[in-house]
């Protein structure tokens, strides 16, 4: 969007016609397009200032579109009129905010009476309230001074201690965990050496997902073998992530690397002693004499992550592959390690873990992992891949999508990793209060970060 789009239409007062450039994958276009475009109410907000006169021309006339569109996002940025400024209480949803913190996040909000979709027979009114570290979150779910909140990771181990007020829950987000390679990066040829399909699988094989699901995460997770997993249950999940393609073995991972013409040191650091190109020689621009040691830069904020890394520093270490970690913060390493928006630091990093990704509805890697995506962070770059993006995204081939992630797995572009239940930027299960009721699937939605508590309702 928008470039996609000829033109538009309005036949009516309730419908909109786009005329498409090109033949698109109807589930992309509905799914992951059309649903991230917003209807904005022109008859309230199609004005430049605070009581000022109604812009009608702001579809033909660019100029008068932005002053609408400046004013707007300046009303936007003054956090302290949120429940007060007339032009947030402009909801279709079933609630409208009444109280808004902008400095602790706290918020209130009451139900919507003219909402018409579907909730609850009564719609209670809703507080929220944001802590500033998971211990306090948890000292207040203890507390019971919450119907819903969530036990973090490191407090998983506790969660018994709540279990008479609490049901508990956990699920994992749609999308994936997973170390981005820098296929760039010309330091000691890790470009070239990340380049070999082989070295990726070996790597792979050094990711524990069983025992970091038990170890880091509690049980509170699932294993990740790729885009899309076992976990949640999605109709284009491929076959070949539903069990470990690259089970953990160091021994495996070891034998690949010496099958492939590398002395293997364990405790020291790996070399290449058969340079070359044939199938028992180290690969296409890997000189001999070139050690296998390079860095990894995470985000020092999520604990889950720097568990993990230092986990794989270890165990590679184990094998003579040599990884120096680099505690970052995570806007440093989404703005530094990233060939296409950052292409001057291109030899400054050679793995990058801040997290993972949230797949979209239909879970094409489109921008991502194609060659020209504006999120492919480490210059990753597969014809057939790209043939399987563009496909997913253009053809009616209802297995397109799965052709794409089942291809992405053998690949591996990434270090996939496990996929923690939710929360957010780290880990932890659900804790509702047994108070509470409502479908299972409202419930569900919030492991998916959708908020629905229009359908919850407390029992008598």
């Amino acid at each position: 969007m928008p470039d996609e789009v000829s033109s538009l239409e309005t036949p009516n007062a309730s419908t909109v016609v786009f005329n498409l450039t090109k033949s698109v994958n109807p589930s992309w276009f509905v799914e992951d397009e059309l649903s991230e475009l917003y209807a904005i109410p022109s008859h309230a907000w199609d004005i430049d200032a605070t009581g000022g006169a109604a812009i009608t021309d702001w579809a033909t006339n660019p100029a008068d579109a932005k002053k609408i569109y400046d004013y707007l996002n300046a009303q936007s940025k003054s956090l302290g009129t949120y429940a007060t400024n007339p032009l947030w209480q402009v909801v279709d949803g079933p609630y409208k905010v009444t109280a808004f913190n902008g400095t602790t996040g706290d918020y209130s909000m009451a139900p919507n009476t003219t909402y018409g979709g579907e909730h609850a027979k009564t719609i209670s009114p809703i507080q929220v309230t944001a802590y500033t570290t998971d211990a306090a979150e948890f000292t207040a779910l203890k507390a019971g001074a919450a119907n819903l909140a969530y036990v973090p990771s490191d407090d998983v181990p506790e969660a018994s201690s709540v279990a008479g007020s609490y049901n508990l829950w956990g699920y994992p987000g749609a999308g994936w965990q997973g170390a981005f390679y820098n296929f760039k990066d010309k330091t000691g040829d890790f470009g070239n050496v990340i380049s070999q399909l082989y070295v990726r699988q070996a790597l792979q094989h050094l990711v524990d997902q069983q025992g970091i699901v038990k170890a880091y995460l509690h049980g509170a997770g699932s294993p990740g073998y790729g885009v899309v997993s076992q976990y949640p249950s999605s109709p284009f999940t491929p076959s070949n992530v539903l069990s470990d393609p690259f089970p953990y073995s160091p021994s495996t991972a070891s034998s690949i690397l010496k099958a492939h013409g590398w002395s293997v040191v364990p405790d020291g650091t790996d070399t290449c002693t058969s340079p070359g190109t044939g199938p028992s020689d180290c690969g296409a621009g890997i000189p001999a004499g070139t050690k296998l040691a390079w860095s990894l830069d995470y985000a020092s904020s999520v604990s889950l992550g720097q568990e993990m890394v230092t986990n794989l520093a270890s165990v590679a270490r184990s094998i003579g592959i040599e990884i120096t970690l680099k505690a970052e913060n995570f806007n440093t390493i989404t703005a530094n390690d990233n060939d296409v928006s950052t292409p001057a630091d291109v030899n400054q990093w050679a793995m990058s873990d801040f997290g993972g990704f949230t797949n979209s509805t239909y879970p094409t890697t489109f921008g991502l992992f194609n060659s020209t995506g504006s999120f492919d962070m480490g210059g990753f770059a597969n014809n057939t891949l790209n043939n399987l993006i563009t496909a997913s995204i253009s053809s009616s081939n209802p297995t397109a999508v799965e052709n794409e992630l089942s291809y992405i797995t053998t690949q591996l572009p990434v270090m996939f990793q496990p996929n923690p239940d939710w929360d957010g930027a780290d880990a932890g299960i659900m804790a509702i209060s047994k108070t509470m009721s409502g479908p299972p699937a409202s419930f569900a939605d919030y492991s998916q970060y959708f908020l629905t508590p229009e359908f919850w309702y407390f029992k008598s």
